[in-house]
Protein backbone atom coordinates (compact mmCIF):
# COMPACT_ATOMS: atom_id res chain seq x y z
CA UNK A 1 0.00 0.00 0.00
CA UNK A 2 3.26 2.37 -0.69
CA UNK A 3 1.32 3.84 -4.15
CA UNK A 4 -0.97 7.05 -3.80
CA UNK A 5 -4.09 6.48 -2.66
CA UNK A 6 -5.51 7.52 -6.23
CA UNK A 7 -3.98 4.70 -7.62
CA UNK A 8 -4.95 2.36 -5.20
CA UNK A 9 -8.60 4.34 -5.79
CA UNK A 10 -8.51 3.59 -9.18
CA UNK A 11 -8.07 -0.23 -8.83
CA UNK A 12 -10.98 -0.33 -6.40
CA UNK A 13 -12.89 1.15 -8.28
CA UNK A 14 -12.57 -1.61 -11.07
CA UNK A 15 -12.93 -3.63 -8.92
CA UNK A 16 -16.01 -2.97 -7.86
CA UNK A 17 -17.36 -3.36 -11.18
CA UNK A 18 -16.04 -6.93 -10.94
CA UNK A 19 -19.65 -7.89 -8.65
CA UNK A 20 -19.29 -9.53 -5.61
CA UNK A 21 -17.25 -12.60 -4.20
CA UNK A 22 -18.46 -15.94 -5.07
CA UNK A 23 -20.58 -18.21 -2.35
CA UNK A 24 -20.14 -22.08 -1.47
CA UNK A 25 -17.27 -24.16 -1.21
CA UNK A 26 -13.95 -24.82 -2.83
CA UNK A 27 -13.66 -27.66 -5.40
CA UNK A 28 -10.49 -28.80 -3.57
CA UNK A 29 -10.37 -32.53 -3.44
CA UNK A 30 -10.11 -34.08 0.27
CA UNK A 31 -6.72 -34.82 1.64
CA UNK A 32 -5.56 -38.38 1.75
CA UNK A 33 -4.48 -39.38 5.21
CA UNK A 34 -0.99 -38.11 5.96
CA UNK A 35 -0.81 -36.09 2.41
CA UNK A 36 1.24 -32.85 3.13
CA UNK A 37 -1.48 -29.90 4.03
CA UNK A 38 -1.08 -27.89 0.52
CA UNK A 39 0.73 -24.88 0.32
CA UNK A 40 -1.33 -22.76 -1.75
CA UNK A 41 -4.90 -22.15 -1.12
CA UNK A 42 -7.17 -20.17 -3.72
CA UNK A 43 -9.38 -18.38 -2.67
CA UNK A 44 -12.77 -17.63 -4.92
CA UNK A 45 -12.99 -15.89 -8.28
CA UNK A 46 -14.13 -12.11 -7.39
CA UNK A 47 -12.66 -12.03 -4.17
CA UNK A 48 -9.91 -9.46 -3.70
CA UNK A 49 -8.45 -11.01 -0.23
CA UNK A 50 -6.19 -8.42 1.98
CA UNK A 51 -5.78 -9.48 5.18
CA UNK A 52 -5.41 -12.95 7.50
CA UNK A 53 -6.12 -14.64 10.43
CA UNK A 54 -5.70 -17.94 11.62
CA UNK A 55 -8.18 -19.38 14.33
CA UNK A 56 -8.83 -22.44 16.11
CA UNK A 57 -8.11 -26.20 14.33
CA UNK A 58 -6.42 -24.22 11.54
CA UNK A 59 -9.27 -22.49 9.52
CA UNK A 60 -7.68 -19.13 7.50
CA UNK A 61 -9.88 -16.40 7.28
CA UNK A 62 -9.19 -13.36 4.80
CA UNK A 63 -11.99 -10.66 3.57
CA UNK A 64 -12.18 -8.92 0.28
CA UNK A 65 -11.41 -5.78 -0.64
CA UNK A 66 -14.27 -5.83 -3.13
CA UNK A 67 -17.40 -6.53 -1.36
CA UNK A 68 -16.21 -6.98 2.24
CA UNK A 69 -17.29 -10.89 2.29
CA UNK A 70 -15.32 -13.19 4.61
CA UNK A 71 -13.92 -16.66 3.26
CA UNK A 72 -12.80 -19.66 5.52
CA UNK A 73 -10.39 -21.98 4.25
CA UNK A 74 -9.33 -25.40 6.26
CA UNK A 75 -5.45 -25.15 5.84
CA UNK A 76 -5.43 -29.05 6.08
CA UNK A 77 -7.05 -29.28 2.67
CA UNK A 78 -7.42 -25.96 1.29
CA UNK A 79 -10.88 -26.44 0.53
CA UNK A 80 -13.13 -22.99 2.21
CA UNK A 81 -16.32 -21.26 1.32
CA UNK A 82 -17.94 -17.92 2.04
CA UNK A 83 -18.66 -17.33 5.65
CA UNK A 84 -20.30 -14.05 5.54
CA UNK A 85 -21.69 -12.73 2.85
CA UNK A 86 -20.45 -8.74 1.89
CA UNK A 87 -22.42 -5.61 2.15
CA UNK A 88 -20.09 -3.48 -0.12
CA UNK A 89 -17.93 -2.06 2.30
CA UNK A 90 -14.17 -3.95 2.53
CA UNK A 91 -12.54 -5.82 4.54
CA UNK A 92 -9.29 -5.42 5.26
CA UNK A 93 -7.07 -6.55 8.55
CA UNK A 94 -8.18 -9.46 10.56
CA UNK A 95 -7.63 -10.85 13.39
CA UNK A 96 -9.34 -13.59 15.74
CA UNK A 97 -10.51 -12.33 19.39
CA UNK A 98 -10.09 -14.02 22.95
CA UNK A 99 -13.45 -14.93 22.51
CA UNK A 100 -13.40 -16.45 19.45
CA UNK A 101 -14.67 -13.48 17.25
CA UNK A 102 -13.62 -11.98 13.84
CA UNK A 103 -12.44 -8.35 14.25
CA UNK A 104 -12.82 -6.82 10.62
CA UNK A 105 -11.02 -3.27 9.71
CA UNK A 106 -13.19 -1.49 7.44
CA UNK A 107 -10.64 0.14 5.39
CA UNK A 108 -12.18 3.64 3.50
CA UNK A 109 -15.64 2.40 5.15
CA UNK A 110 -14.22 3.78 8.56
CA UNK A 111 -16.23 0.75 10.32
CA UNK A 112 -14.87 -1.64 12.43
CA UNK A 113 -16.63 -4.99 13.09
CA UNK A 114 -16.98 -7.89 15.02
CA UNK A 115 -18.07 -11.22 13.27
CA UNK A 116 -19.25 -14.45 14.29
CA UNK A 117 -16.31 -16.85 13.15
CA UNK A 118 -18.79 -19.79 13.49
CA UNK A 119 -21.47 -18.65 11.36
CA UNK A 120 -20.06 -15.42 9.73
CA UNK A 121 -23.06 -13.00 11.37
CA UNK A 122 -22.45 -9.77 11.88
CA UNK A 123 -22.38 -9.30 15.88
CA UNK A 124 -21.71 -5.38 15.96
CA UNK A 125 -20.18 -2.91 13.86
CA UNK A 126 -19.39 0.99 14.40
CA UNK A 127 -18.24 3.91 12.89
CA UNK A 128 -14.21 4.89 14.21
CA UNK A 129 -13.70 8.39 11.73
CA UNK A 130 -15.62 9.29 8.63
CA UNK A 131 -13.83 11.10 5.83
CA UNK A 132 -10.17 10.57 4.38
CA UNK A 133 -10.04 7.43 6.33
CA UNK A 134 -8.71 4.09 5.99
CA UNK A 135 -9.20 1.56 9.04
CA UNK A 136 -6.39 -0.93 7.77
CA UNK A 137 -5.21 -3.46 10.20
CA UNK A 138 -5.55 -4.51 13.90
CA UNK A 139 -4.02 -5.95 16.30
CA UNK A 140 -4.99 -7.70 19.77
CA UNK A 141 -3.31 -7.12 23.17
CA UNK A 142 -2.57 -4.20 25.48
CA UNK A 143 -6.02 -4.02 26.99
CA UNK A 144 -7.91 -4.42 23.76
CA UNK A 145 -7.91 -4.58 19.79
CA UNK A 146 -6.18 -1.45 18.12
CA UNK A 147 -6.46 -0.54 14.48
CA UNK A 148 -4.58 1.20 12.20
CA UNK A 149 -6.07 4.35 10.03
CA UNK A 150 -3.53 4.82 7.30
CA UNK A 151 -4.72 8.28 6.80
CA UNK A 152 -5.33 9.80 10.45
CA UNK A 153 -2.53 9.73 12.35
CA UNK A 154 -4.58 8.04 15.29
CA UNK A 155 -5.17 4.56 16.97
CA UNK A 156 -8.46 3.02 17.47
CA UNK A 157 -8.59 1.12 20.31
CA UNK A 158 -11.45 -1.27 21.36
CA UNK A 159 -11.63 -2.77 24.65
CA UNK A 160 -12.37 -6.22 24.71
CA UNK A 161 -15.49 -8.55 26.66
CA UNK A 162 -17.64 -11.56 26.34
CA UNK A 163 -20.39 -9.51 25.72
CA UNK A 164 -20.27 -6.13 23.15
CA UNK A 165 -22.23 -3.19 24.23
CA UNK A 166 -24.32 -1.14 21.60
CA UNK A 167 -22.99 2.45 21.85
CA UNK A 168 -19.23 2.65 20.86
CA UNK A 169 -16.91 2.03 22.90
CA UNK A 170 -13.88 3.20 20.49
CA UNK A 171 -11.25 5.71 21.52
CA UNK A 172 -8.67 7.32 19.14
CA UNK A 173 -5.06 7.46 20.27
CA UNK A 174 -2.91 10.02 18.44
CA UNK A 175 -0.04 9.16 17.46
CA UNK A 176 2.71 11.89 19.05
CA UNK A 177 6.45 12.08 19.47
CA UNK A 178 8.58 10.47 16.90
CA UNK A 179 6.20 9.43 14.77
CA UNK A 180 6.51 11.39 11.27
CA UNK A 181 3.57 13.26 10.36
CA UNK A 182 1.30 11.83 7.12
CA UNK A 183 0.15 14.11 4.31
CA UNK A 184 -3.61 15.20 4.39
CA UNK A 185 -6.11 14.39 1.61
CA UNK A 186 -5.43 10.51 1.07
CA UNK A 187 -2.78 10.50 -0.76
CA UNK A 188 0.01 9.06 1.18
CA UNK A 189 -0.20 5.56 3.50
CA UNK A 190 1.06 6.10 7.17
CA UNK A 191 0.50 3.86 9.65
CA UNK A 192 0.08 0.54 8.18
CA UNK A 193 0.36 -2.97 9.98
CA UNK A 194 0.73 -3.49 13.56
CA UNK A 195 1.69 -5.92 16.11
CA UNK A 196 3.43 -6.38 19.43
CA UNK A 197 6.21 -5.83 20.98
CA UNK A 198 7.79 -9.62 22.08
CA UNK A 199 7.61 -7.97 25.88
CA UNK A 200 3.25 -7.67 25.14
CA UNK A 201 3.86 -4.15 26.73
CA UNK A 202 3.59 -1.82 23.47
CA UNK A 203 2.20 -1.97 19.85
CA UNK A 204 4.97 -1.83 16.81
CA UNK A 205 3.35 0.32 13.92
CA UNK A 206 4.98 0.70 10.42
CA UNK A 207 4.55 4.00 9.01
CA UNK A 208 4.48 3.43 5.02
CA UNK A 209 4.87 6.63 4.10
CA UNK A 210 8.25 6.86 5.80
CA UNK A 211 9.32 3.35 5.32
CA UNK A 212 9.98 3.19 9.57
CA UNK A 213 8.90 1.17 12.23
CA UNK A 214 7.93 2.77 15.19
CA UNK A 215 7.58 1.26 18.89
CA UNK A 216 4.34 2.98 20.26
CA UNK A 217 3.15 3.32 23.86
CA UNK A 218 -0.61 2.70 24.63
CA UNK A 219 -1.18 4.61 26.97
CA UNK A 220 -0.16 7.75 25.27
CA UNK A 221 0.64 7.30 22.15
CA UNK A 222 4.00 8.77 22.41
CA UNK A 223 6.41 7.12 19.33
CA UNK A 224 9.75 6.10 19.42
CA UNK A 225 11.66 4.73 16.22
CA UNK A 226 12.70 1.37 16.18
CA UNK A 227 16.48 1.04 15.17
CA UNK A 228 16.99 -1.10 12.43
CA UNK A 229 20.77 -3.06 11.85
CA UNK A 230 20.10 -4.10 8.09
CA UNK A 231 16.77 -5.29 6.27
CA UNK A 232 13.97 -2.43 5.03
CA UNK A 233 10.82 -1.95 5.99
CA UNK A 234 10.04 0.15 2.63
CA UNK A 235 6.24 -1.09 1.20
CA UNK A 236 6.03 -2.44 4.73
CA UNK A 237 2.53 -3.50 4.95
CA UNK A 238 1.21 -6.71 7.26
CA UNK A 239 3.22 -7.49 10.46
CA UNK A 240 3.94 -10.62 11.77
CA UNK A 241 5.32 -11.51 15.74
CA UNK A 242 6.19 -15.32 15.80
CA UNK A 243 8.70 -15.04 19.42
CA UNK A 244 10.91 -12.58 18.78
CA UNK A 245 11.40 -12.39 14.99
CA UNK A 246 9.23 -9.75 13.04
CA UNK A 247 7.74 -10.14 9.24
CA UNK A 248 7.26 -7.62 8.01
CA UNK A 249 5.37 -8.09 4.84
CA UNK A 250 6.71 -5.54 2.14
CA UNK A 251 3.87 -5.85 -0.92
CA UNK A 252 5.29 -3.66 -3.69
CA UNK A 253 8.64 -5.13 -2.72
CA UNK A 254 7.46 -9.06 -3.47
CA UNK A 255 8.80 -9.93 0.20
CA UNK A 256 9.37 -10.53 3.83
CA UNK A 257 11.78 -9.04 5.67
CA UNK A 258 12.53 -10.81 9.06
CA UNK A 259 13.99 -8.95 12.36
CA UNK A 260 14.87 -10.03 15.53
CA UNK A 261 13.56 -7.71 18.02
CA UNK A 262 14.73 -6.75 21.69
CA UNK A 263 12.35 -7.88 24.23
CA UNK A 264 11.08 -4.10 24.62
CA UNK A 265 10.95 -3.92 20.84
CA UNK A 266 13.12 -1.05 20.68
CA UNK A 267 16.07 -2.23 18.91
CA UNK A 268 16.22 -4.94 15.51
CA UNK A 269 18.55 -6.88 14.01
CA UNK A 270 17.96 -8.05 10.63
CA UNK A 271 17.50 -12.00 9.90
CA UNK A 272 16.54 -12.58 6.83
CA UNK A 273 14.64 -11.60 3.60
CA UNK A 274 11.79 -13.84 2.76
CA UNK A 275 10.90 -14.18 -1.35
CA UNK A 276 9.08 -16.33 -3.40
CA UNK A 277 8.35 -16.35 -7.18
CA UNK A 278 4.05 -17.12 -6.05
CA UNK A 279 3.99 -13.78 -4.27
CA UNK A 280 1.79 -11.23 -6.09
CA UNK A 281 1.49 -8.15 -3.89
CA UNK A 282 1.75 -9.70 -0.96
CA UNK A 283 0.07 -7.73 2.25
CA UNK A 284 -0.25 -9.44 5.24
CA UNK A 285 0.89 -12.94 6.87
CA UNK A 286 -0.13 -15.26 9.36
CA UNK A 287 2.02 -17.88 11.58
CA UNK A 288 0.50 -21.70 11.26
CA UNK A 289 2.18 -25.04 12.17
CA UNK A 290 5.68 -23.91 11.50
CA UNK A 291 4.53 -22.15 8.37
CA UNK A 292 4.01 -18.50 7.17
CA UNK A 293 0.95 -18.44 5.22
CA UNK A 294 0.75 -14.99 3.16
CA UNK A 295 -2.04 -13.16 1.23
CA UNK A 296 -1.57 -12.31 -2.26
CA UNK A 297 -3.56 -8.86 -2.79
CA UNK A 298 -3.01 -8.58 -6.45
CA UNK A 299 -3.73 -5.32 -6.57
CA UNK A 300 -2.34 -4.87 -10.62
CA UNK A 301 -4.66 -7.66 -11.89
CA UNK A 302 -7.51 -7.26 -13.07
CA UNK A 303 -10.45 -7.46 -10.38
CA UNK A 304 -13.19 -5.55 -13.34
CA UNK A 305 -12.81 -9.70 -14.56
CA UNK A 306 -15.15 -11.80 -12.54
CA UNK A 307 -13.18 -14.52 -13.16
CA UNK A 308 -9.95 -12.76 -11.71
CA UNK A 309 -8.61 -14.85 -8.24
CA UNK A 310 -5.96 -14.85 -5.99
CA UNK A 311 -3.85 -17.15 -3.50
CA UNK A 312 -2.50 -17.49 0.15
CA UNK A 313 0.61 -19.12 -0.29
CA UNK A 314 2.80 -20.83 2.57
CA UNK A 315 6.42 -20.78 3.07
CA UNK A 316 8.75 -21.93 5.72
CA UNK A 317 9.59 -19.66 8.83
Amino acid sequence: MARSFTRRQLLGTAAALGGAAVAGTSTSPARAAGAPWPDTIATPPGFQPEGIAIGPGGVAYTGSLIDGSIYGAELATGRGRIISEGQGRMSVGLKVDPYGRLLVAGGDSGEIRVVGRRDGRLLASWRAATGTVFVNDVVVGCGGAWFTDSFNDVLHHLPLRAGLPAASPLRRLPLTGAWAPTPPGGEYWGANGIELTPDGRALLVVNDNVSLLYRVDPRTGQATEVALDGGSVSNGDGLVLHGRMLYVVRNWSYAVDVFRLSDDGTRSSFAKRITDPRFDEPTTAAVHAGRLYVVNARFDADWSDPSTSSTVVSVPL
